[in-house]
């Protein structure tokens, strides 16, 4: 890359929805300074979210059990300087690896800009008593923020990873046939990485069951995994009008491109959200321990479109991960399965 240009690294590792809630505030930075070289550097694996990117966009996708401990990081950090001469870094991520990687390179000279996660709004947010229950910044405006701070322009234009259109049909031909005209489409992801986060199985086959039931009605399936593959092919063999997308496994590209396709999507508080969001479709949410108070909600969806129970201990985590101080995950179990089904149909075409 150019000496002449500005070339920013930006860094943010973790789970896929968090990289999926990074690229609005990505693609735009790459848009609004088409003169400057940026790379993103994560994981292997939310590498592939990066659809249709800035032609100024490079994403680093790499595998961190190589660039171990200090010295790999160190290696890591040496690396990137001499294959894009960076100069700036914008750390989306701040913790131990991305702030170590920054320091090495702030050592060489480049100019450094770190997230503010709103750590303490947060812990304030979900504490046991005396919660501040006040909506918090969303995370896609703090991404956008640390740009900012590092000195760089990110006007709001992103819509989708398709600018706002439909994905071609033909990304998604290993899955479905196109369309037919008059036929509604709806994705539904039940699954999410922590037990706060699920809406209990047994209540969710009650939302598959009614969402299947509609006319001219296709319902896709999502998950990973053995055991979520499980559960869903044993939902697409009591219910017809399913298709188990987990079975075909065909890939992000081809599953974001279908979502692109439907007309809504079913999600817990989970990377499908976000993955939907990027596809520009609306999602109905389902919020148990967590809350859309503490910002992680898709980026472009509506606050009207969560199903939530309020109750005076919700929030009591960010992520989900944190036991039930109920110890009944009513936050939940309360949840009927009429209200996530009424919200769905709420966004069909009539």
């Amino acid at each position: 890359m150019s000496a002449q240009r500005k070339n920013i690294l930006c860094i943010r590792f973790s789970a896929l929805g968090d990289v999926a809630l990074a690229i609005p505030a990505v693609y735009d930075a790459c848009r609004s300074n088409p003169d400057a070289n940026f790379v993103f550097l994560t994981r292997r694996h939310p590498a592939r979210l990066f659809i249709n990117a800035p032609a100024n966009l490079t994403v680093e996708g790499v595998d961190l059990n190589e660039y171990k401990g200090i010295a790999g990081l160190r290696r890591l950090a040496r690396e990137l300087k001499g294959r894009y001469a960076i100069d700036t870094v914008v750390d989306l991520h701040d913790v131990i690896r991305s702030r170590v990687i920054s320091a090495f390179l702030r050592l060489g000279g480049a100019r450094t800009a770190r997230i503010d996660k709103g750590r303490k709004e947060k812990r304030r947010l979900t504490r046991r008593h005396n919660k501040a229950v006040i909506p918090l910044q969303a995370v896609t405006g703090r991404y956008a923020d640390t740009f900012r701070r590092a000195g760089l322009a990110a006007e709001p234009r992103f819509s989708s990873v398709y600018g706002g259109k439909k994905a071609p049909e033909g990304d998604f031909k290993a899955v479905s046939q196109p369309k037919e005209p008059g036929w509604s489409w709806i994705a539904v992801a039940p699954f999410a990485r922590h037990k706060g986060k699920i809406y209990p199985l047994h209540l969710m086959e009650r939302v598959v069951a009614a969402l299947a039931g509609r006319e001219r009605t296709r319902v896709f399936l999502m998950g990973a995994g053995e055991e979520e593959r499980a559960v869903l092919e044993a939902w697409a063999k009591k219910y017809p009008a399913t298709v188990n997308v987990a079975d075909i496994s065909p890939g992000l590209p081809a599953e974001m491109a279908l979502i692109s396709h439907c007309d809504v999507m079913v999600s817990m508080d989970s990377a499908n959200m976000h993955i939907a969001s990027l596809a520009g479709t609306p999602v109905v949410s389902v919020w148990g321990a967590t809350h859309p108070f503490t910002g992680f909600m898709g980026f472009g969806q509506s606050a009207d479109n969560a199903v939530q129970l309020d109750m005076v201990c919700r929030p009591c985590s960010v992520f989900g991960d944190k036991p039930c101080m109920r110890g009944d995950y009513h936050c939940l179990e309360g949840i009927l399965p009429q209200m996530i089904v009424d919200k769905v149909a709420a966004l069909l075409p009539r």
